[in-house]
């Protein structure tokens, strides 16, 4: 897999997609540039996703995507704009379920990608989306409808197969789904990242 390009070049990119964003900060570093949820939604940003002349889609049952919030320890910063330091796209966790995982990649000092990181970066680097090596975003979770706890389903992105309520029109497409928590999938690795930074 290539290198990011600059942080400038994403930028460019995202504007010239026709985001209205507000101007690099500067001094910002890192590896991804992230847009903050609150300024635009994630599933606002997943129909720009491109798989050769494939659009991205939402699955039709993750109509409450907006409710998904930063895991409980995911320390998101409070800007329109930040930075994502050596994102992974932890292969090494397939056939493992986050339930398993998310605690082991804390404990090596890294943090779980959310799912406006994992578009963002599927958006600056496309080809990181391959047949049988995609990955969950734990990083975003929805609190319990009911009690304490979170709900039990995990966003993750991976590519149609164009069967079910997808669509044939749909095959080859990007897509934001969603796992259970408890499962385990031959297929989706469990994506992280190494920080993240407004400067």
């Amino acid at each position: 897999m290539h290198p990011l390009p600059d942080l400038t070049t994403q930028h460019r990119r995202l504007t010239d997609l026709g985001l209205r964003l507000p101007g690099l900060p500067p001094g910002l570093a890192g590896d991804l540039l992230v847009v903050h949820h609150r300024l635009v939604q994630v599933a606002d940003l997943v129909p720009l996703l491109r798989r050769g002349d494939r659009p991205g889609f939402v699955v039709e049952d993750l109509t409450d995507l907006a409710e998904f919030d930063p895991a409980p320890g995911v320390q998101v910063p409070d800007a329109d704009l930040y930075a994502v330091h050596a994102p992974e796209r932890g292969d090494e966790h397939a056939d493992r379920s986050p339930d398993e995982v998310d605690p082991q990649i804390r404990a090596r000092g890294r943090d779980l990608m959310t799912a406006a990181e994992g578009v963002a970066w599927v958006l600056q680097q496309p080809e990181v989306l391959e047949r049988n090596h995609c990955f969950m975003t734990t990083g975003s979770r929805r609190p319990r409808a009911a009690g304490p706890g979170l709900d039990a389903r995990v966003p993750a992105l991976w590519i149609s197969n164009g069967t079910g309520r997808d669509g044939r029109d749909r095959k080859d497409a990007p897509k934001l789904g969603w796992c259970w928590a408890g499962n385990r999938h031959t297929w989706l690795g469990i994506a992280s990242v190494a920080g993240r930074s407004t400067a």
